[in-house]
């Protein structure tokens, strides 16, 4: 199943494997979920991966596992679709790529995706996500 995955999800299952931003980064691992997404969404994850705030959780080499992992295992695609009035225009390019694959956003920032500019995508938190598509194995 493709997704768009918010870089506050990615990032946040990488650091706590047992929340539900953790199942999902699993779900990624094994190969359950890919990633979408564009130059923007990986330049984003570049960036945040490699700052140096994040040395003090895991090595440089194995950020530069996950930034390698993502760039061979991702679905990569561009887009047409242009949103406006995004409370954080950071987090347009997330939008639009969900949108123009009428793929799921997973995002621990709701707020910032409010309904009146989604344009019908769906955009669910960690634990939504989980629930709504593994209900077999939900998270309480």
């Amino acid at each position: 199943m493709k997704i768009v995955i918010d870089t506050n999800v990615l990032i946040s299952g990488i650091l706590n494997p047992s929340g539900p931003p953790g199942r999902i980064v699993d779900f990624l691992r094994n190969g359950v979920l890919q990633p979408v997404i564009d130059d923007r969404i990986f330049s984003e994850y570049v960036d945040v991966l490699r700052r140096e705030y994040f040395l003090r959780y895991f090595e440089e080499s194995e950020r530069e596992d996950v930034i390698e992992y993502l760039s061979k295992n991702s679905y990569y695609t561009s887009t047409r679709v242009v949103v406006h009035n995004v409370p954080d225009e950071g987090d347009v390019p997330f939008l639009e790529i969900a949108l123009s694959e009428s793929v799921p956003l997973v995002t621990g920032n709701l707020k910032h995706y409010p309904k009146r500019v989604r344009k019908g995508c769906i955009a669910l938190s960690p634990r939504q996500f989980v629930n709504k598509y593994f209900a077999d194995n939900p998270i309480k």
